[in-house]
């Protein structure tokens, strides 16, 4: 039976469905475009796509609400494609198992693509559902929103006419999401210098693994392990017993979600092998204990492996002290709404590439001090290093705007159907809102969406309650726009 059997509203689970279908990660969703333009053909819906391949989908009003203001509904297209190592199921290939777990769909193995599928779908829903009143919608599908926010920024705004902006990116059926943080990525460089093993060396692969992973801005304040900054001290606590040559250190596999895994491939100097593993063991108990209940499938691994060059051992000591020293977890909590992070950085991505180790950081703001703050702090990390830092301004904070006309009808709305008052959240990761708001001049904007746990991570879960009061919001609130 399929997990979506019997849902309802039906529309907007059926548009779902098709989206786990599809293969649509960043930079690569022409097929999730052209399904959405296939779609649009059979009621006769006017397109276009532009340069960056961002598409905007024009939905005529219903009958007797052709003189309200147009409302742009907005979702993007990508999602993060993780899996666990062993899965069957890949998302890259468009092949997603969704199991039903009660009143939640789940992923088998992998992410669910319900950020930002389920706003993809409810769009899709909503446009055609003979039921929905509301005036001229304009459907915009943005591209490489989890790569940058890139398909946003670079968005055409002649082809989008409407100044009331609900973008559908929003994780709380019980929020009204109204800013959200900017954000910086970094990328630190060490050249290695690689020379030739000795043929006495002992060539060992340190494998980190199990991480629980996550959102690298929603779930920062979790205490969930980062797997490039635990096998960075687990390293380095071999290294002081044990002097050795880096070769390859790599781990993570997208700029905005926490490492699951981590290797490294060191050169081990003869005799000295086994000291090593008995130091990065007891490391790895004490990595254990500290993220007990948060990540308890953490394993470590010491194997035997194959290479040719690496570092001297004090280019090794200088690569372990960059990673210990760039900072990665929350920074600062924001004074004024409870419970809520300001500012945070996580190392999310390391590679090592023709001899350079690349240590890629993504900071995140409500304010731009606070950016600038860590990026200061990451550029001074590199130049003791002997390293250098690249930095690239990606999006500014969504300020609120609590005197918006837009949210004061949301929040009516809103108290209306459900009988108490909306939260309003500035949420600690990007939405497109940060960068629309430039592109669209005087646009106002919310962000509505349901619950989601575990984003950009296996497992990721979607509430069908929440999602069913998501959409019954959307309705009354496309109705309540157009009176």
């Amino acid at each position: 039976m399929s997990a979506f059997e019997g849902l309802e509203p039906a529309g907007v689970w059926a548009r779902f469905a098709e989206l786990t279908r599809i293969a649509r990660p960043p930079k690569e969703e022409a097929e999730a475009r052209e399904h959405v333009l296939r779609w649009a053909v059979e009621p006769g819906f006017e397109t276009a796509v532009d340069s960056e391949g961002n598409v905007v989908v024009g939905v005529p009003a219903s009958a007797g609400r052709e003189g309200a203001r147009t409302v742009v509904l907005q979702a993007h297209l990508d999602m993060v494609c993780e899996r666990d190592p062993d899965s069957p199921y890949d998302p890259r290939e468009g092949r997603i198992n969704v199991v039903r777990d009660g009143d939640w769909l789940v992923a088998d193995g992998t992410t669910l693509g319900a950020d930002n599928g389920i706003g993809v779908a409810a769009a899709l829903a909503v446009a055609e559902d003979p039921e929905a009143a509301h005036g001229p919608l304009e459907l915009l599908f943005t591209v490489s929103e989890e790569q940058g926010l890139d398909g946003a920024k670079n968005l055409d705004p002649s082809l989008v006419s409407g100044r009331l902006l609900l973008n559908l990116d929003g994780t709380s059926d019980k929020a009204i999401t109204i800013g959200c943080a900017g954000s910086w990525h970094t990328f630190t460089r060490l050249p290695l210098g690689l020379t030739a093993v000795p043929d006495d060396y002992e060539t060992l692969e340190v494998r980190m693994s199990g991480a629980r992973g996550g959102h690298s801005g929603g779930d920062i304040a979790r205490g969930r392990a980062n797997a490039i900054k635990a096998l960075g001290r687990i390293l380095s606590s071999g290294y002081d017993v044990a002097p050795f040559r880096l070769a390859v250190l790599e781990g993570g596999v997208s700029r905005n979600a926490i490492p699951r895994e981590a290797r490294a491939v060191i050169a081990v100097a003869p005799g000295a092998d086994q000291a090593f593993r008995d130091a990065t063991e007891r490391e790895f108990t004490s990595i254990r204990e500290q993220h007990a209940g948060s990540d308890d499938a953490l394993t470590l691994s010491v194997t035997a492996a194959e290479a040719l060059t690496a570092a001297t051992e004090s280019t090794t000591s200088r690569a372990l002290d960059l990673l210990a020293t760039i900072s990665s977890g929350v920074i600062a909590m924001n004074s004024h709404l409870p419970a809520t992070v300001e500012t945070s950085t996580s190392l999310n991505v390391a590679s090592t590439e023709e001899g350079v180790l690349t240590l890629a950081s993504m900071t995140r703001s409500a304010n731009s001090p606070g950016l600038e703050n860590v990026g200061a702090g990451i550029e001074a990390a590199a130049r003791l290093a002997g390293a250098k830092a690249e930095i690239l301004k990606s999006y500014p904070p969504w300020r609120p705007d609590l005197d918006s006309k837009l949210l004061a009808v949301a929040r009516t709305t809103f108290e209306r159907l459900f009988g108490t008052a909306p939260a309003l959240e500035v949420v600690h990761g990007g939405l497109e809102c940060a960068v629309i708001g430039s592109r669209l001049p005087g646009v106002e904007m919310i962000s509505l969406g349901p619950e989601i746990v575990g984003p950009h991570a296996p497992g990721e879960r979607l509430s069908i309650p929440a999602t069913q009061r998501f959409y019954r919001l959307l309705g009354a609130l496309l109705d309540d726009l157009s009176r």
